[in-house]
């Protein structure tokens, strides 16, 4: 009757070792889910405070721009009001406003790179420019009515 009961704790204690060890392999799979569940709703949560940064320094920008040409235009009306009101001569004002126009046509870049154009320019002053009705046309004929 001992060696019985030797038997079965024997038994119970193999029992109890099996069962660990068939537990302890089972929670290292769920563990590790558990860990990878926990990075991906931590990357989340970081994703998700780098968008709103992100949309959070754009809101900005475009208010500090605002502000900026609301700033810009401020001084320019500024500078054309002073002018208005203190030089009275009327060339001169001819004279700035043909310097402004001619600086817009000049617009080149520091490397000589001119803007493309919207148009051809004229080789001869004489010619039709090709926005002309009759541009490519021979003498002689129509332009076709749409």
């Amino acid at each position: 009757m001992t060696n019985l009961i030797l038997a079965a704790i024997a038994a119970l204690i193999v029992g109890i070792v099996i069962g660990v060890l068939v537990g302890r392999s089972g929670q290292g799979s769920t563990l590790r889910q558990r860990r990878t569940e926990q990075q991906i709703d931590e990357l989340k949560s970081e994703y998700t405070r780098y968008q709103a940064q992100v949309n959070e320094h754009f809101m900005e920008s475009a208010h500090l721009l605002r502000r900026f040409n609301d700033a810009y235009r401020d001084v320019n009306q500024h500078m054309a009001r002073g002018a208005n009101r203190l030089c009275n001569d009327e060339e001169w004002m001819e004279e700035l406003a043909q310097e402004t126009s001619r600086k817009r046509l000049e617009e080149v870049s520091d490397d000589g790179v001119e803007p493309p154009r919207d148009y051809a320019p004229k080789t001869d002053p004489k010619d039709a420019g090709t926005l002309a009705e009759d541009f490519g046309l021979k003498k002689g004929d129509k332009p076709q009515q749409a």
